[in-house]
């Protein structure tokens, strides 16, 4: 286990479950704003063997995430894979949205992302290898009157990994995209749909395998865009 996975923006719904997921054949990188959550798991992951480094950083700020990049590189090696996990999700349509919320979750999804691929794509480049995996949502492709802010942000960050895809595969960098079409079953989203039942929502888990997946694929059949959703979800 010498290779190394970052995973930025470290909830206890998919954060968590990627980090666990990664933690079986990597020693991972557990990234958020607030340390409580990525204390806990990167604890868990060390109590089964596992290696696995927590850093506080924001996403949204290049000193912070340089800084990151130079502590996990230090500590833990080369970054492999990079996956960037936001998960800021604002309600609101149009009138109801404010140009500070606007702008905060396009910074989350689409700006902290641009900041981290720029960080690690040199290296990566550099050696000809390496993933970067971005986590989209339904909102990015077929988003509802509800997601003023988050809808922009998302179909941005498509755009994003299209670009790189098409500028860094070449090179040997892999490029993926995951729309996760539905809702991720975590605590936060059962207080809202408190007559969900399991077969409802996306398991953690099974989305973290579909990660694991991507960053696994053979470079001659690779997979730049993948959706998720439960088997009753409609599309």
């Amino acid at each position: 286990m010498n290779k190394v996975c970052v995973v930025v923006g470290v909830g206890e719904g998919l954060g968590a479950a990627l980090a666990r997921r990664f933690a079986a054949g990597y020693k991972v990188a557990l990234v958020a704003r607030s340390a409580g959550v990525i204390e806990a798991v990167a604890g868990e992951i060390k109590s089964a063997g596992g290696v696995a480094l927590a850093v506080q950083s924001d996403a949204t700020v290049e000193a912070d995430i340089a800084a990151a990049d130079e502590r996990v590189t230090r500590e833990l090696g080369p970054i492999e894979v990079l996956i960037y996990n936001g998960g800021r999700r604002p309600m609101g349509r149009l009138l109801e949205t404010t140009p500070e919320v606007f702008e905060q979750t396009w910074r989350l999804h689409t700006f902290g992302a641009f900041l981290w691929a720029r960080r690690v794509a040199l290296a990566m480049l550099a050696r000809g290898s390496g993933s970067m995996l971005f986590t989209g949502a339904t909102a990015g492709i077929r988003p509802w009157p509800n997601s003023a802010a988050f809808a922009p942000a998302k179909f941005a960050l498509r755009g994003l990994a299209q670009v790189m895809a098409r500028d860094l595969h070449p090179q040997g960098v892999h490029v993926g995209y995951v729309n996760v079409d539905g809702g991720i079953d975590m605590p936060l989203l059962r207080k809202f749909r408190p007559d969900g039942k399991d077969e409802d929502f996306l398991k953690p888990s099974a989305i973290a395998d579909a990660f694991w997946y991507l960053a696994h694929q053979d470079r001659s059949a690779w997979t730049h865009e993948l959706d998720v959703r439960p088997f009753k979800e409609k599309f």
